[in-house]
């Protein structure tokens, strides 16, 4: 019988606290499977959107392999409007920029380079986009725009690269004493097994320059 007391007080408790807590509980418990679902989902989702993206782009390699622009740029386009958050979006409109480019198609290819920096998620990429779109100002002549494309934040990978493309439109507009340095600070800031610092090279001698790397490490790139 004192059994039978002790376990009955025992249940009263246990519903007194579920009837203070219990509601607490379900609602974490809710949150808790919603969070978990929802996180699969997401992951489900990534997935097969980087998938999708990945068939996509292979198409549009296919089409760079045979110079065919106007399928190249839709799948570009493709690529950018359905899987915009994914990296094939930013190397396909790259890819699709230079096939524009060797088709003569400029405007083209600024729009391409245009997106990965308006919309681009990795700084690299982003990189390799305004270098390519100051060469394209740089043909057509718009030299301050072209200086303007490569001001701001470069990753440090990327100093030599947009020194360089400086050093070429300060070429362009005869400013040589400013080009000799911005050759300078891409020479130093190459990697000297980079083949493109034996062209910088070049190009330094060109100008009438000479190696000076404390006036080079006091320039920013």
């Amino acid at each position: 019988m004192a059994y039978d007391l002790e376990e009955q007080e025992q249940m009263a408790e246990m519903k007194a606290w579920w009837n203070k807590f219990g509601n607490l509980i379900t609602w974490l418990l809710t949150i808790a499977l919603a969070s978990y679902s929802g996180w699969s989902y997401w992951n489900y989702y990534q997935r097969n959107q980087a998938a999708l993206a990945s068939q996509l782009y292979g198409e549009l390699q296919k089409s760079t392999g045979a110079k065919d622009n106007v399928k190249v740029q839709r799948a570009a386009a493709d690529l950018e409007e359905k899987f915009g958050t994914t990296a094939y979006a930013q190397m396909g409109a790259l890819a699709a920029a230079k096939t524009a480019f060797d088709a003569d198609d400029l405007k083209g290819a600024k729009k391409q380079l245009q997106w990965v920096i308006d919309h681009g998620r990795d700084d690299e990429y982003k990189a390799i986009a305004k270098i390519r779109f100051a060469g394209i100002l740089l043909d057509e002549k718009s030299y301050e725009d072209g200086l303007k494309v490569l001001s701001g934040e470069f990753p440090s990978d990327f100093f030599g690269e947009v020194a360089d493309r400086k050093g070429d439109i300060l070429v362009a507009q005869n400013k040589i004493s400013e080009a000799r340095i911005a050759y300078q600070v891409a020479l130093d800031k190459m990697d000297k097994k980079n083949p493109g610092s034996q062209l910088v090279r070049l190009k330094l001698d060109a100008v009438g320059g000479e190696s000076h790397p404390k006036v080079a490490d006091n320039v920013a790139p």
